[in-house]
């Protein structure tokens, strides 16, 4: 049992509260999942030129204290004018040029630290402990952006452990959180290993993500790759995926797994339970729904 959350405002003015509207939510959260949580936010992409990537020490010894300078040091050798953010054990960094010579450089310079995501306009935040410590732990209220993916877990099928927290990520701009559990994980990544896509967990929602973010790159619309997870993926789901520009849900054909839907003017909220939601301005009035099964849900930032 897991907890999903989503947000995407619909009015510029309110992305300055995101973070603010969404911290409630993933607190609502906490019993069904107690062990870890995350979140990856969609900010405005950076130019196309430039890249973000985030990065997280909390497996190396210096933790939170982690040497980020020195690691900087590594990033500029490659891309000179990177600059880096930092929140606890997490790091952000922006640069110019392609992502996979800086994720190399990273892991080159330390094999303990992890890339938690690349691209234009995510950043990715995730750590064990309740939802309100990680919250506080990288201060998720000042988040700002245009839309957001958050999850809380109480792990059934791999270990407790910051990397195996969700959200996952393949790719740039996109990430994958999951509340289930998936009956064919290995036949997925029995697939995928001879493409070249390298897994860096024994987690199901991995195989999930993996496979999604391999359809968009080969070409499929969102809307196409979610029907072709239909057909390949086998368990019980939810989905709840981000894009740089869309937020999206789907259930198993059995709709074993919660979910509930309020929509107004100004947003579209999600979450496994109402009382995530139920603290949200205007929520009285809005559109509220179980999503079907084996349906697709996709809203544009």
């Amino acid at each position: 049992m897991c907890g999903i959350v989503g947000l995407l405002v619909k009015k510029p003015a309110l992305r300055e509260q995101l973070g603010a509207l969404m911290v409630p939510m993933l607190i609502g959260m906490t019993e069904r999942g107690p062990d870890s949580a995350g979140l990856a936010v969609f900010t405005d992409p950076l130019a196309d030129a430039k890249r973000k990537l985030s990065v997280y020490s909390g497996l190396t010894e210096a933790g939170s204290d982690y040497d980020w300078k020195a690691l900087l040091g590594a990033v500029q050798a490659i891309a000179g004018d990177a600059s880096i953010e930092i929140k606890a054990n997490h790091a952000v960094f922006t640069f110019t040029g392609a992502a996979a010579p800086v994720n190399a450089a990273v892991k080159g310079f330390d094999s303990k630290l992890h890339v938690l995501s690349a691209g234009r306009s995510i950043e990715l935040y995730k750590d064990i402990g309740t939802p309100a410590e990680v919250a506080d732990r990288y201060s998720f209220s000042k988040l700002t952006g245009s839309h957001l993916v958050g999850h809380t877990r109480m792990a059934t099928e791999s270990a407790v452990t910051p990397d195996r927290a969700h959200p996952f990520t393949a790719g740039e701009d996109f990430c994958l959180v999951h509340n289930g559990s998936l009956s064919n994980p290995n036949g997925i990544r029995r697939k995928l290993e001879p493409l070249g896509i390298h897994f860096d967990t024994d987690n199901d929602t991995e195989a999930a993500c993996r496979f999604l973010e391999w359809r968009l790159r080969e070409g499929d619309e969102l809307k196409v790759a979610l029907q072709k997870g239909f057909e390949e993926l086998d368990g019980f789901y939810t989905f709840l995926m981000g894009t740089s520009t869309e937020l999206a849900l789907i259930r198993d054909p059995f709709a074993c797994k919660p979910a509930v839907v309020a929509e107004t003017d100004d947003y579209v909220a999600i979450a496994s339970e109402f009382r995530s939601l139920a603290h949200l301005p205007g929520v009285k009035d809005a559109k509220v729904f179980e999503p079907a099964p084996e349906e697709m849900y996709v809203w544009k930032a």
